[in-house]
Formats: structure tokens, C-alpha cells, sequence
């Protein structure tokens, strides 16, 4: 199914699947998936792939099949062959890469929270006036959550309170990603449709404490570093993945241009410091290190 693009360990081309998400394995150092679907995912099928970098390039370690698009996936972090994934037909899959066919559970619903052990979700929230593109636990906080919709807004939410804990009018436009730091648990960034990347401290949400320009499309996905407090990296429909340093003058530190469609799935490493995983609508899944992450920032 998959075959060598570019030089070792660099790419891996899925032939007739553009590529959402892309995450590395929170287990396995060099090993990765990637939710896509055919047809730029109006139409068709999806699959999930999980990759794996040896020393002569990206293979594909194992690939599962869903009847309609995949558009985003997350590793288990308590199993290493568990992912899920999520589906344009409203259901999320549970796979196991232990097991050739799949998938282990199907659930639909239209939940955030759910407890694989108890086969339904375990409570809905509700707030959101728009689509809802994107949510990520706060790694510092226990049961405590953050999601980004088309609504404007970025919602701050507690599994054990009743309702919205904060809504802050983050852009004036649709915000389709946002992420945690992992060094300081008041700070957030969203990546929206106006081509902006803002940072918002929750303990003054009047105005952001950064604002960073460049892209010239839509952001489609921000990830903070997992081991610089103050460096992320972006992806965006302008074909680039960027990488800033909100804390310096110039904060832009590099822009990567090698798609050539829409950038959808980023993520950074946390085994291999700087090392980087991304897919395109090129039918491209790329591992790489870019020339800012080589040397300590």
C-alpha cells in the first residue's frame, strides 16, 4: 500500500489517501500514524496507517480500513498498540496494532469523554454555538479540557463541573486547532482561519499575551513543543508547517515547504528531541528534524 518517497527515513507516499492527522507513539520512538481518507475526504473510504522509521526509511508497520474518512487519531496512553480514530460518519474506532484486522470498538455518539470499559460515553458537554475542531486535555490539570470551535471561541471545561468554566472570544474567525503548553498550565495557543496563532494566559484573557503572523491560509493544526516552554510549531492549507519562538523579537524560527497541498497532521516527538511528523493532502507522510530543531534553541 505505501511506498519510499524522498530519501531514507524521510517520507512515506499512501497512494490515493490525503492525509488529516499524524501523531507519534507516546510508547515507541520513530513510530507513528496517520488518519486519511480518499478523496480528500468527501467521498470514500479511510485508513488508518501506523509507520515505523528504520535505518532504511518509513515502512508501514500495519494499516486498517474504515468505510468512511478518517480525520483525526490519538494513541492510548496506557496501552502501546491501542489508537482511535474518528470518522465523518460520526463514530470514533478503537484499534489495536497487535491485531491485524480491526477495528476493537466502534462508539457513536457525539461526546468528549468516553471510558472504553464502560461502552458508552460518560458525559456530554455542551456550550459550543459552531463546530467543535479540536479539544486536548491540560497536561497539568486533572479533568480538565480546552476546545476550539468555529463558534470564535476557545473553551476552557471541567469533567467535574457543570458547564463551561471559561469561553474566550479567541479570533474573529473560525479556530480549528488549539494546544496546551507543557510547561505552564495557564497558557494556550489557537490557530484559527484568519492565519493567526494567538496565546492566551487564563488568568487574564482581556487580550493575548502573543499574536503570530505569517501563514497566509488558514492554520489547520498548532502543537507546542514538548520541550521548550516557549517554541511550537504550526501547519496550514498554505502548503507550510512554521516554527516560532513566541519569546523572541522574530519569533518565525523556520518555515518548511514541502507539500505540496494542504498541510493537515503535525506533531513533535517526545522521544526524539526536534524530530517532527507531518501529512498532506499530497498523499505524504514526512518524518523529519528541520535545521531549527537541530541545535538547541
Amino acid at each position: 500500500m505505501g511506498t519510499m518517497a524522498g530519501g531514507a527515513g524521510g517520507a512515506l507516499r499512501l497512494p490515493g489517501l490525503h492525509g488529516y492527522a499524524a501523531e507519534f507513539s507516546p510508547y515507541c520512538p520513530g513510530r507513528a500514524a496517520c488518519a486519511a481518507a480518499q478523496y480528500y475526504g468527501m467521498a470514500g473510504c479511510g485508513t488508518l496507517a501506523v509507520l515505523e522509521q528504520t535505518e532504511a526509511g518509513i515502512v508501514l508497520l500495519r494499516s486498517f480500513d474504515w468505510n468512511d474518512g478518517l480525520f483525526d487519531v490519538t494513541w492510548s496512553e496506557n496501552n502501546e498498540h491501542v489508537l482511535i480514530t474518528c470518522s465523518g460518519d460520526g463514530s470514533l474506532q478503537i484499534w489495536d496494532t497487535a491485531k491485524t484486522k480491526g477495528p476493537l470498538q466502534v462508539y457513536k455518539e457525539h461526546t468528549l469523554e468516553w471510558d472504553p470499559a464502560v461502552g458508552k460515553s460518560l458525559r456530554t458537554f455542551k456550550g459550543h454555538e459552531g463546530v467543535i475542531y479540536s479539544t486536548i486535555w491540560s497536561p497539568h490539570i486533572p479533568g480538565c479540557f480546552a476546545s476550539a470551535s468555529g463558534d470564535q471561541t476557545l473553551r476552557i471545561w471541567d469533567v467535574k463541573a457543570p458547564g463551561v468554566k471559561l469561553v474566550i472570544p479567541a479570533h474573529q474567525a473560525e479556530i480549528l486547532s488549539c494546544d496546551w503548553c507543557k510547561y505552564d498550565e495557564n497558557l494556550l495557543v489557537t490557530g484559527a482561519v484568519d492565519c493567526s496563532l494567538k496565546g492566551w494566559d487564563l488568568r487574564n484573557i482581556r487580550q493575548p499575551v502573543f499574536v503570530l503572523l505569517g501563514h497566509t491560509y488558514a492554520i489547520r493544526r498548532v502543537k507546542f513543543s514538548p520541550f521548550h516552554a516557549t517554541l511550537l510549531a504550526s501547519c496550514s492549507y498554505d502548503f507550510t508547517v512554521r516554527f516560532w519562538d513566541f519569546s523572541k523579537p522574530n519569533p518565525l524560527l523556520e518555515t518548511v515547504e514541502h507539500h505540496t497541498e494542504f498541510t493537515c497532521g503535525l506533531d513533535l516527538s517526545l522521544h526524539n528531541r526536534g524530530q517532527v511528523v507531518d501529512c498532506a493532502w499530497d498523499e505524504l507522510v514526512k518524518i523529519y528534524t528541520p535545521s531549527c530543531l537541530a541545535v538547541p534553541v
